[in-house]
């Protein structure tokens, strides 16, 4: 085993070693996820057999709760047999993209409201109490009103989404921009930076792990958006069966559609945080990330 020199003659710490430690931590990284994924196993079944044993000992009473048998055989009849308004896919499909248009709409407003008044304080102490106002108008009222007026269409459930996602995306952005160290602004202004510049450069690097943290609850929202939308008043989606499972008096056809969409979300908070490590590659680990290991 050779060290190899630095630039003043001095040995270094030899690459084996470096090869070794980074070797062990991998190690480390992978038992720890096995231990995690196995901890969630194990809960997944406690919950499960016991609310299935509690069913069927009568402790719980499944024709108000369901068990997870019933709900098994609702979710296979879902996509075997379909629904009362067409395949289950369909349905699905319905709600994704009323889910999708209202997270992208309910995100770009979020981020362009949020740095605007981030950066102008004049502005944020003029629109501050509107927003106020607006932010604690109850979901459900919204809802209603868009049902009213704008129908039973695409158009209702798109606009409650898009509001549940704005304000979520908005308060990170503000804040995001607020937390931006200002001797970087005037550092790029000193040398001749524009507007865009300090814009492009500073404060939207510096809000985007704001911005992006915001991302992974924003789509749950507009997927409630899109599921209230629908069960308010719709022709087809997730929310619509739901809605005519409740008035069955069916709750394992209820949870077999939660199911579905708890699926759909977990997967669009894989895609989300896929594109979180990309963007933030730039980023030093944290305290609690570069310790994750041990």
């Amino acid at each position: 085993m050779t060290s190899v020199l630095d630039p003043t003659g001095r040995p270094t710490a030899p690459a084996n070693d470096e090869l070794s430690i980074a070797s062990t931590a991998r190690q480390r990284n992978r038992r720890r996820i096995l231990r995690v994924n196995l901890a969630r196993l194990v809960l997944l079944v406690f919950i499960i057999g016991g609310w299935q044993l509690f069913t069927a000992w009568k402790i719980v009473d499944p024709f108000f709760f369901g068990q997870p048998s019933g709900i098994a055989k609702a979710l296979r009849d879902l996509f075997v047999h379909g629904t009362a308004y067409g395949s289950v896919w369909s349905q699905i499909g319905v709600t994704m993209k009323e889910a999708m248009l209202g997270f992208v709409y309910g995100v770009v407003g979020g981020i362009v409201f949020g740095i605007a008044l981030g950066q102008s304080r004049f502005l944020a102490e003029v629109a501050g109490p509107f927003i106020k106002v607006a932010n604690a108008i109850p979901r459900i009222v919204l809802g209603s009103i868009f049902v009213v007026a704008f129908g039973f269409g695409t158009t209702s459930k798109v606009l409650l989404a898009a509001v549940l996602v704005f304000f979520v995306v908005f308060f990170n952005a503000f804040q995001g921009v607020r937390e931006v160290d200002r001797n970087l602004i005037n550092n790029v202004r000193v040398l001749g930076g524009s507007r865009v510049d300090v814009n492009r450069h500073v404060i939207l690097p510096s809000a985007l792990t704001w911005i992006i943290a915001s991302l992974h609850v924003a789509f749950g929202f507009s997927v409630i958006g899109a599921i209230v939308g629908e069960f308010l008043g719709a022709q087809k989606g997730l929310g619509l069966v739901i809605s005519t499972a409740q008035n069955h008096f069916d709750p394992d056809t209820v949870f077999a559609t939660m199911v579905i969409i708890a699926a759909i979300t977990l997967a669009a908070e894989y895609v989300i945080s896929l594109g979180e490590h990309r963007l933030l590659s730039w980023r030093p680990p944290s305290a609690s990330e570069s310790t994750a290991g041990i």
